[in-house]
């Protein structure tokens, strides 16, 4: 039978069968280049004497580029239990059993008859495979204890040091939290977000505090944690941050600021700030970072879910800025937007607020049936409230920004019948200031009813 030969291509040393009928062996196979350039090679004594299971390595490394020799061509994953047919291809031994009980006896690369329907262990291309992924193993636990033992000793050193020294710490721990899971466990397990939350307080340097975000943001924080951040000079902080720090702090301010509000026990006064929501609007507003749009609107409308800090938000003028905003944001942020200017318009000073901008019935129109069926739901909301606030003067504007044949639309469709109704009754509201025959052609509804 002949073996199989992998293509150098794939950045893996070939190994083919000699004249005598033999394989070279895995020694020669890994001297040759294998295990992909990986530094340290082990032998086939190691690989044999190692118990690690070749699943869960494979599940643990999660690697996104794997030599295309150790990937079954049924299931496009790594081989584990690797088997050979008579045409020389090889396969993961369930997957090709279970080809074989659908009663297909052809090889699935080539398509060739099977003139031998046996399966041989590829046991080379399975050592090949196993030393692989040992190795790749072995380097990522290597290189996780060393990123602990960092983040242990950079813990103990933020503890002695103080100015600028602080600082690198800080800096350095971030980037190591940021981009090490295994990292930001260890700094929770040992005690470091106490040991982090301590170095926020009135008088920290905005360096400090910035770093400190970054961190914490990162960090998985329990019940004790969130109310000790909750302190008022510790909040305080984080909104003076995230009214002058650059974009990536003002974004990491915003996502902790959101991570709080998640405890139970959070209160609405910690965020009934001016200047807290003047902040997170500058941030959504920002033109050359829209990357803190999203995170900026996320947190307002956690904020929003608390009624007592709905008028505050009026009142910084966020209801004519958001309504601005409305076109150019992409779906994710509108639904957001929406939502936001929905909760305000349950005030009458949001829907006076919503009635009084020129742009709400026009920009609010224009998203009826475009992007989501919940899109659809705050936008009407919106409308109604507009619309029933001030029948003469906003409907015949409604109307003439196109809003009956939308309507229509929306009851023709398979969508929420809670919509449709609520899209009737607008309707019906938007009709009365008009006869039969003069509103149908006002707003240009003939083909569509008909």
């Amino acid at each position: 039978m002949p073996m199989f030969l992998p293509s150098k291509r794939d950045g893996v040393a070939g190994f083919e069968g000699s004249g005598d009928g033999q394989v070279l062996d895995l020694e020669t196979a890994v001297k040759d280049g294998v295990l992909g350039g990986v530094a340290g090679v082990v032998g086939t004594g190691a690989v044999v004497g190692e118990k690690l299971d070749l699943k869960k390595m494979i599940e643990e490394l999660d690697l996104a580029e794997i030599p295309s020799v150790f990937i079954c061509p049924i299931s496009l994953e790594p081989m584990q239990d690797p088997v050979t047919l008579c045409t020389g291809q090889t396969y993961e031994r369930s997957n090709i059993l279970k080809w074989f009980n659908l009663g297909h006896y052809t090889c699935p690369t080539t398509m060739q008859e099977l003139w031998d329907d046996s399966v041989t262990p590829n046991k080379t291309l399975y050592h090949l495979i196993y030393a692989w992924f040992y190795q790749k193993y072995l380097l990522m636990k290597k290189r996780s204890e060393d990123v602990q033992g960092r983040a242990s000793e950079l813990l103990e050193t933020l503890k002695k040091v103080k100015g600028q020294a602080r600082v690198q710490a800080l800096k350095e721990l971030q980037q190591v939290v940021a981009t090490h899971a295994t990292a930001r466990k260890m700094v929770v397990d040992q005690g470091g977000v106490a040991v982090i939350s301590l170095l926020l307080g009135p008088f920290t340097s905005h360096a400090v505090g910035s770093e400190v975000i970054g961190i914490l943001v990162n960090l998985t924080l329990d019940s004790e944690s969130k109310i000790n951040l909750m302190q008022p000079a510790k909040i305080s902080l984080m909104v003076d941050i995230l009214n002058e720090g650059s974009i990536e702090t003002k974004i990491n301010c915003t996502r902790l600021i959101e991570k709080l509000m998640e405890e139970k026990d959070f209160r609405s006064e910690i965020v009934s700030s001016h200047s807290l929501l003047v902040g997170l609007m500058r941030l959504v507003k920002h033109k050359r970072h829209s990357n803190g749009i999203l995170p900026g609107l996320s947190l307002l409308r956690s904020i929003c879910l608390h009624k007592q800090v709905r008028n505050l938000i009026v009142s910084i003028g966020a209801v004519p800025q958001l309504v601005e905003l409305l076109p150019s944001l992409d779906p994710d942020c509108l639904e957001l937007a929406l939502f936001i200017l929905d909760a305000l318009s349950s005030l009458p000073e949001g829907r006076l607020a919503l009635k009084d901008c020129a742009n709400t019935i026009p920009n609010t129109v224009r998203l009826l049936m475009r992007v989501s069926e919940s899109c659809t739901q705050y936008a009407l909301s919106i409308l109604w409230s507009v619309c029933k606030l001030a029948p003469d003067e906003c409907s015949s504007v409604a109307v003439d920004a196109g809003l009956a044949a939308k309507l229509l639309l929306v009851i023709q469709s398979g969508c929420n019948p809670v919509l449709k109704q609520r899209s009737a009754e607008l309707l019906k509201l938007c009709s009365l200031n008009y006869t039969d025959t003069i509103f149908i052609s006002k707003c240009k509804l003939t083909r569509t009813i008909q």
